[in-house]
């Protein structure tokens, strides 16, 4: 088999939600040095898309909550670069909150912008790929908390593992034209590491990872090629990992600080 060329994306079609800065900008640019064509969304405008070796991700602005905005921004993508070809949903999120007292209003932005936009956007997207002779690939940026929920992380972690659920039985439907995938992300080191991970910029954190870091964006980002490439074309439905090991059980943390 000739590899050569696996992950070479010229002339394909990528769409990354959320692909204006951290993770999903590491995406968007990684995609863009393999030769794709990447279109990124937020719901607001950045100083300037996503960038690389001289070529830019187009943008364009979409509250993927809004099943009609997910529909439109999948139209203008296939239609800007006649194709598409990839769909990262990487666009989620959710500040802690207890769950003994958050407002059901809350409950639902998050749970919609976790699992309902990214299955909105996969549908709209299926509707394009499954025309195509190649079909297409959908990838699904998840969360540890999927698998190991923190305190204060319940409607997070309830709607990433809903979009677990979802990947599978989407990549049951959708075979073979379209695989869907998804990455089990940890702690990644993003622009502002002191918000989500304290003023020791993660350093604690990464203590307790056994590969001893934060990811970097560009993990992900380089995961999320492969799955897009002809080298992982038998893997379907599947959960990636990616997150150095997951983290050191308590046990043998404690053993260590006493020794």
């Amino acid at each position: 088999m000739d590899l050569s060329h696996a992950m070479d994306f010229t002339g394909r079609a990528v769409l990354v939600t959320g692909g204006t800065r951290g993770l999903g900008a590491a995406t968007a640019r990684a995609f863009l040095a393999a030769g794709a064509d990447v279109m990124v969304c937020g719901r607001a405008s950045p100083a300037a898309p996503p960038s690389t070796g001289g070529r830019s991700a187009a943008f364009r602005a979409a509250d993927l909550r809004d099943p009609a905005a997910a529909a439109e921004l999948v139209a203008v993508t296939a239609e800007r670069f006649g194709r598409l070809d990839v769909l990262v949903n990487n666009a989620g999120g959710s500040p802690d909150a207890e769950a003994a007292t958050v407002s059901p209003r809350f409950v639902e932005k998050v749970v919609a912008l976790n699992l309902l936009a990214p299955f909105y956007t996969a549908q709209a997207a299926y509707r394009v790929m499954r025309e195509q002779p190649d079909g297409g690939s959908v990838i699904n940026i998840g969360s540890v908390s999927a698998h190991f929920p923190q305190p204060g992380t319940a409607a997070y972690s309830a709607a990433k593992a809903g979009l677990l659920g979802l990947t599978r039985a989407l990549a049951l439907e959708w075979a073979p034209r379209i695989r869907v995938n998804h990455i089990t992300v940890g702690p990644v080191r993003t622009e502002n590491a002191t918000a989500p991970y304290g003023d020791d910029d993660g350093a604690a954190v990464a203590g307790i990872v056994p590969l001893g870091r934060l990811a970097e964006p560009d993990d992900v980002a380089r995961a999320c090629l492969w799955l897009a490439s002809g080298l992982s074309s038998y893997v379907n439905g599947a959960d990636l990992s990616v997150h150095g090991g997951g983290e050191i059980p308590a046990r043998h943390m404690v053993r260590r600080h006493s020794l």
